[in-house]
């Protein structure tokens, strides 16, 4: 972890509060980043649809063969998905299929809407950098009492 890791996953905190609350849907803000420290682009869940997920918006809006994911750090204030009842492609597979090489996230999905979201173990099985900034978590899940109280 990097004091930089801590300033964009508070800028990726403060996405995730741009997200309307609805019910069995958490509230995620993602933000890739390039190798020199520039964002490369943004999403946040339901932007602009009410199924998309944060993680998706974010690497829809970066070409697929951007050589600036090879070596980008996705942080998301959620671990990555690793089931959807919406689409047919999982956050953590969308992340794997860039070939991003490391993740940020501040916390773990619970067993609430999942009984057992395994994205993070997806994505280290594929050789992806995993990193959780569990200083941040309250702050990520705070965001989502909606469906936490």
């Amino acid at each position: 972890m990097t004091d930089d890791d801590l300033i964009w996953m508070r800028r990726a905190i403060e996405l995730s509060r741009r997200c309307p609350p609805a019910a069995g849907a958490f509230s995620v803000g993602a933000i890739l980043v390039d190798a020199a420290g520039q964002e490369i682009a943004r999403g946040h869940s339901r932007e602009g649809d009410p199924v998309v997920h944060a993680e998706e918006a974010a690497l829809a809006k970066v070409p697929k063969n951007d050589p600036r994911l090879a070596t980008a750090t996705l942080y998301s204030t959620l671990e990555p998905c690793s089931e959807r009842k919406s689409r047919p492609v999982t956050c953590a597979d969308h992340v794997i299929r860039a070939g991003l090489r490391r993740v940020v996230i501040a916390w773990m999905e619970p067993s609430l809407l999942v009984a057992d979201c395994v994205g993070v173990e997806q994505l280290r099985a594929a050789g992806v950098l995993v990193t959780e900034l569990a200083a941040l978590a309250d702050e990520a899940r705070a965001v989502n009492a909606h469906l936490l109280t």
